[in-house]
């Protein structure tokens, strides 16, 4: 809803006008296409009158007679970047959104470069739009895709970070969690694990929103903002966790079909990238190899068979792939049965009576091609990457793994010795068995001894294990 109030210049969409939308250009730079492409497809954006969306950094011609939305990140680079687009004079009207609040210094600059440029009119709004963050699913976010190392796990724990390092990480998480909450409308009660990073986070979180509703002229809280309750009673619930509680969980080799998706393919952003494999169909004479095809498929909320299965174990999925596989064939072959009737000879009274029951439901059928061919497109698609998830599963053994990291989990008796399993060639690549062990490691009420672990380690260092992660694990426990 944010970024549609955004793309309409800053006023809600109104839903009875028939006329067509204005026309108008994005420019968004890579933080803005990660916030806007899980959300809305081309065809959204271009219903919404976007006709052309660049990159903030491409080379783009001057389209004069054009009003241009910007959504772009606050920094140096994309400011001195607009600043040279109001002097190139390249569009009619410039509508300046920000992704993160923008500093008053910056304003400045941006103010002075349309002074400049004699554009001062041309600059019809400039917004701070608090929207930091990429929302993938209705109950999921996730904080960055772009240089998301910067806040990651191995960023805050790292031996070697320095305290402004630190601040730096803390103030990211921050900003986009407080997007976040001024996007919903909605003031968080914030509880977290003490000690830990979680609770500088939450100390600084609590100051910022503090301080923003102190200012109630200003408030992001009150006034017409999308969520007007800020002031109910029923209040979220914002829980603060370190990962160092549960380390053994993200390690876990995982059994439903969206985990897997994610553990063994390229998957990022709602969009999961597969090479695929080459037919054996021969090509004609003198042309060129075919290459590998690579294929992008989105997984999105408006995927029914994504949305069903996505937390089915894989087997199931690999069946209910099956069943809609039946099914589509079965009315397929009713269309094609129906096209036959109507080639009737004779013009009986049978006929005739077959012909007008027949045209009903042959209407019916082409009606339903969309849905047909739309089904169609679902099962290719699931077919395609379930097919590269088995592939993977059958080629590492990853159903193996699964079952026996759940014994070691849930404190069960294992059947085959752990080193039997990291000694095995066919099991699994280097970090599956790093994986495995590290699972083993952190679950195992006592350390196992030195003699044991030297073991250990000799069997991981055959099967071409980096001992690294070993190492920190044996520290950090």
């Amino acid at each position: 809803v944010a970024l549609k109030r955004m793309l309409n210049f800053n006023v809600p969409p109104v839903k009875n006008s028939t006329g067509e939308p204005v026309w108008k250009v994005l420019i968004y730079d890579r933080f803005g296409q990660d916030i806007i492409s899980p959300l809305l497809s081309v065809k959204e954006l271009r219903d919404m009158g976007i006709t052309l969306h660049l990159l903030l950094h491409s080379d783009r011609d001057a389209i004069p007679d054009v009003p241009a939305v910007y959504f772009v990140m606050p920094t140096e680079e994309n400011i001195d970047r607009m600043c040279q687009d109001l002097r190139n004079q390249l569009y009619e009207s410039y509508y300046l959104n920000f992704i993160s609040a923008i500093s008053r210094s910056k304003l400045e600059d941006i103010a002075n470069a349309a002074i400049g440029a004699n554009a001062v009119t041309q600059v019809a709004k400039v917004f701070d739009q608090y929207l930091n963050f990429i929302t993938l699913e209705d109950d999921m976010f996730v904080l960055c895709n772009q240089n998301k190392e910067l806040v990651s796990y191995r960023a805050i724990n790292r031996p070697d970070i320095t305290d402004t390092e630190m601040e730096t990480v803390m103030d990211t998480i921050v900003d986009s969690l407080f997007c976040f909450f001024v996007t919903l409308g909605a003031i968080p009660i914030i509880r977290c694990s003490r000690g830990t990073a979680a609770e500088m986070v939450a100390v600084k979180l609590d100051k910022k929103l503090r301080e923003n509703l102190r200012d109630a002229r200003n408030s992001l809280f009150t006034g017409d903002t999308l969520g007007a309750g800020q002031f109910s009673f029923q209040r979220p619930l914002l829980v603060l966790v370190d990962r160092n509680i549960d380390l053994a969980t993200p390690l876990h080799h995982s059994w439903t079909y969206q985990a897997l998706v994610h553990d063994v393919l390229d998957f990022h952003l709602n969009r999961v990238n597969l090479e695929e494999s080459t037919g054996t169909e021969s090509s004609p004479a003198g042309a060129r190899p075919k290459k590998k095809n690579k294929k992008s498929y989105d997984l999105t909320a408006s995927d029914k068979f994504w949305q069903k299965h996505k937390g089915s174990p894989f087997p199931e999925v690999a069946e209910s792939v099956q069943q809609e596989l039946e099914s589509y064939r079965a009315q397929e072959d009713e269309v094609k049965r129906l096209k036959g009737i109507m080639g009737i000879e004779g013009e009986d009274e049978g006929a005739i009576s077959m012909l007008s029951d027949n045209t009903a439901k042959l209407t019916s059928a082409v009606s339903s091609l969309p849905e047909l061919l739309e089904k169609k497109r679902l099962i290719d698609l699931h077919t395609n990457v379930a097919t590269a998830v088995l592939e993977h599963i059958k080629s590492r053994k990853l159903d193996v793994y699964f079952e026996y990291e759940e014994k070691i989990m849930s404190k069960s008796t294992l059947d085959k010795s752990l080193l039997d399993v990291i000694s095995d060639p066919d099991a699994g690549t280097p970090e599956d068995k790093m994986r495995l062990f590290l699972i083993y490691y952190i679950s195992s009420a006592q350390a196992p001894s030195e003699i044991d672990l030297e073991q250990y380690k000799k069997a991981l260092m055959d099967a071409g294990c980096n001992l690294a992660p070993l190492n920190y694990i044996k520290q950090w426990k």
